[in-house]
């Protein structure tokens, strides 16, 4: 069943992603040569509870640290560890926040010192791909006209859209239904609604779409270790425009 949120709700929704936005920003200020993945993570924590919330990724189904970092080849859920970023990597930041009974979910890549043209281009689409979804969850259209921009964008540029992992609705959990493909045909799937929740978040590799896991049981990466890029925002479905929740 996909939940309906009332305004106060939705106003609970976006204290949370307040905070995930300025986790993330201060990140992404943060993600310079030298710093390692499991400093981020120290510091997203400590940015987290300053601000009255909790991280919502850890401890989720045993996941072990507080936000996800994915570096190159990284598609989503990679473990912070001492593992140090370099000059010419991109890496991606996934963020999640409970505050009060809800969440709110972001994501973000960056590069990290002088980045390949290439990088830059995936980066680029990625994000472009998002702002296609997001114009298209007004009330009336259908969940796929999401997808299906999401995945037009990224086709018309020569990359691929990874189907092993899906956005999501998003409220008093951090996931609820529906799931939101990154692909699709337009004009199926349930109708959008004003008050709908979701978390919108396209996952786009420079080679082809095929993800593994790796031994840590979490981390995802391209299965031909081309570059991958990741961006998201919860979003609530309103009359007219969507209202992005995770911006600041």
């Amino acid at each position: 069943m996909i939940i309906l949120r009332s305004d106060e709700e939705i106003g609970q929704i976006r204290k949370a992603g307040l905070i995930v936005a300025m986790v993330l920003d201060k990140l992404k200020r943060s993600a310079k040569p030298g710093i390692g993945t499991n400093e981020l993570d120290k510091i997203a924590l400590e940015e987290i509870l300053k601000n009255g919330g909790l991280p919502a990724f850890k401890d989720y189904k045993g996941y072990p640290a507080n936000i996800c970092v994915s570096i190159n080849e990284g598609v989503v859920h990679g473990i912070p560890s001492e593992r140090k970023l370099k000059a010419g990597d991109i890496v991606s930041i996934d963020v999640g926040v409970k505050s009060g009974s809800f969440f709110a979910d972001a994501a973000i890549t960056v590069g990290v010192g002088n980045i390949s043209d290439k990088a830059r281009k995936l980066m680029k689409v990625t994000e472009e791909s998002l702002y296609r979804g997001i114009e298209n969850a007004r009330p009336g259209k259908r969940l796929s006209d999401i997808s299906a921009n999401v995945q037009e964008r990224v086709e018309a540029d020569g990359f691929s859209v990874v189907r092993s992992f899906v956005g999501h609705g998003i409220g008093e959990k951090i996931h609820e239904e529906p799931e939101i493909p990154n692909f699709g045909k337009p004009g199926k799937g349930p109708r959008l609604e004003s008050g709908m929740i979701l978390a919108i978040e396209p996952m786009v590799n420079e080679g082809g779409h095929e993800i593994e896991i790796l031994d840590d049981g979490w981390t995802a990466v391209t299965k031909d270790r081309s570059l991958s890029a990741h961006f998201e925002h919860t979003i609530a479905v309103r009359d007219g425009a969507a209202q992005i929740l995770t911006a600041l």
